[in-house]
């Protein structure tokens, strides 16, 4: 299986789905969520994204369907040429797929030997190896400190840029290599998953797309619309849940005299939805997964 849907059910509740509506899944990925979306369409339509190439091969046949071989980023342009707007509904599952992790020459696990790469279009954008092997202390610490939320990230940081003076770091094992004196014993897979995550994300600029999607959907869904993502680290979740309060990244509300909050959200689910164990025990790789929901209000 290319990549089993996380939170399925959950999520397409919380889209509302109207069968006539128009609807957007920006991750489509082995097109797990999208099939469900339209199952409960009639005279709907989805529109899906991917910037994988590889995700092309999980196209769906049907009339009512369009994937776009595009990073989400460029959302709103898409839409517009496809006279889309205004749509029902989007739904965002970030993260990476099963298949990017299972596939060797990807970069993005732990487990396997291959090339340092970690861009999820390996068409454009910069290696992690190249990041690595090139960036200043200040660039890898702040890499590792905000993104991998390590506290240690100035240690890290100075034994990549020493290790490199002798041998370049081009593999997943030669980082593995310089960096496990500082996992702690017992927990090495946690640590090294941590520092992948946080390569990946400076790999594919995610937090500032993340935020360019958000601003972008308010813009596109129409008021009682719904806007559901699924994230899978604390950076992603807070940025999510700030912008669905607020309509910021900063989480900062804004009132009108009468006290009323000036937001062009209103959240739908209180606390994150996560995984019930039944999914866990199926699917161990949804367990980081945090799902929210807001709907669209009519402020602009």
């Amino acid at each position: 299986m290319y990549h089993k849907p996380v939170l399925l059910e959950d999520s397409i509740n919380l889209l509302a789905l109207k069968p006539e509506g128009t609807y957007v899944d920006v991750t489509f990925g082995g097109g797990g969520h999208s099939r469900e979306i339209l199952k409960q369409l009639t005279t709907g339509r989805l529109i899906a994204f991917d910037q994988d190439k590889d995700a092309l091969k999980n196209d769906l046949n049907d009339p009512r369907f369009l994937l776009i071989n595009q990073n989400f980023k460029f959302m709103t342009n898409f839409l517009k040429f496809y006279k889309a707007i205004p749509v029902d509904g989007i739904l965002a599952d970030l993260g990476i797929s099963s298949h990017q992790i299972d596939d060797p020459q990807r970069g993005f696990s732990t487990r396997f030997e291959s090339d340092l790469d970690l861009r999820m279009d390996q068409s454009t954008g910069t290696p992690a190896s190249h990041i690595l092997n090139t960036g200043n202390i200040d660039d890898l610490r702040k890499i590792f400190q905000e993104y991998g939320e390590f506290d240690n990230a100035h240690q890290i940081s100075k034994r990549i840029i020493s290790a490199r003076e002798t041998k370049e770091i081009t593999t997943t094992s030669d980082l593995k290599d310089v960096l496990l004196p500082l996992a702690e014993r017992g927990k090495e897979n946690k640590f090294f998953a941590r520092i992948f995550q946080a390569l990946r994300i400076e790999v594919n600029n995610e937090i500032e797309i993340l935020k360019e999607f958000l601003e972008q959907s308010i813009k596109v869904i129409r008021p009682g619309g719904r806007l559901v993502v699924i994230s899978y680290h604390s950076l992603e979740d807070r940025l999510v849940k700030n912008f669905m309060k607020s309509g910021n990244a900063e989480g900062t509300i804004n009132k009108d005299f009468y006290g009323n909050v000036l937001a062009p959200y209103k959240p739908v689910t209180r606390k994150p939805v996560t995984p019930a164990e039944d999914e866990l025990e199926e699917n161990p790789r949804s367990r980081s997964g945090k799902l929210r929901a807001a709907e669209r209000t009519d402020y602009e």
